[in-house]
């Protein structure tokens, strides 16, 4: 008998414990998939949120140096052949690309090679944008579905809490707390997950148009030149 009291002891300090930890084990396995999916998620975004970071802190930078040498340069064919061969600065790679077209179309007219060198000009500021956009998808799909996933954790678990309910015929908070903690547990990992996510998609989108304005800009320029 008194084996038996210590157990209900032991079993209602258990369920007293709202630690982060033991929410997570007590939760049944569903709800510890959602938890482990969301926790995931978050790490992932914050990786690419750190690497987005630096990338656009490089290449706007390196895109600086690159025009600051360009203008100051006497001729562009000269300022090519100078130019890093494994350079992956955006701009310096567009320019690359145009100078290339615009060599092999010495002997063409002036409007054929124009019009040559502009296709290749968007064709080559086409690829670097999806480059640096590479994984913005991903931020926006963690962002968008996390509070969703979180949701369903929600739901689930209080639905384990209503069984509890039904199996105990007892009503008492104590019953349906542990559930409902591990509920909100997952509802709070699924907005953990998608506010820096939507902040960082937003604020990436924003960075990129602004930096590509620059690349067109540039190339706007350089078709002047030619």
């Amino acid at each position: 008998m008194e084996q038996d009291i210590a157990a209900q002891v032991v079993g209602l300090g258990g369920a007293s414990d709202f630690s982060l930890w033991s929410l997570f084990l007590r939760a049944d396995f569903v709800v510890k998939f959602v938890i482990i999916l969301l926790i995931a998620s978050s790490i992932f975004s914050w990786a690419l949120i750190f690497d987005k970071i630096k990338l656009f802190k490089t290449i706007n930078k390196s895109t600086e140096e690159f025009e600051k040498k360009f203008w100051k340069a006497k001729s562009a064919e000269s300022f090519s052949n100078n130019l890093p061969a494994n350079s992956n600065d955006p701009a310096t790679l567009v320019f690359k690309a145009a100078m290339t077209e615009l060599i092999k179309t010495k002997r063409q007219s002036s409007a054929v090679q124009s019009a040559r060198v502009e296709r290749i000009l968007e064709i080559a500021t086409d690829n670097e944008i999806k480059k640096v956009e590479k994984n913005f998808t991903s931020l926006a799909t963690i962002g968008s579905t996390a509070p969703f996933i979180g949701l369903f954790g929600t739901v689930w678990g209080i639905m384990n809490s209503f069984q509890s309910i039904a199996i105990s015929r007892n009503t008492s908070l104590a019953i349906v707390a542990p559930g409902i903690a591990e509920a909100l547990f997952a509802t709070a990992l699924g907005l953990l997950a998608a506010i820096p996510a939507v902040v960082a998609y937003n604020k990436f989108t924003s960075d990129s148009r602004r930096y590509f304005s620059k690349i067109e800009n540039f190339s706007k320029r350089f078709l002047s030149i030619i």
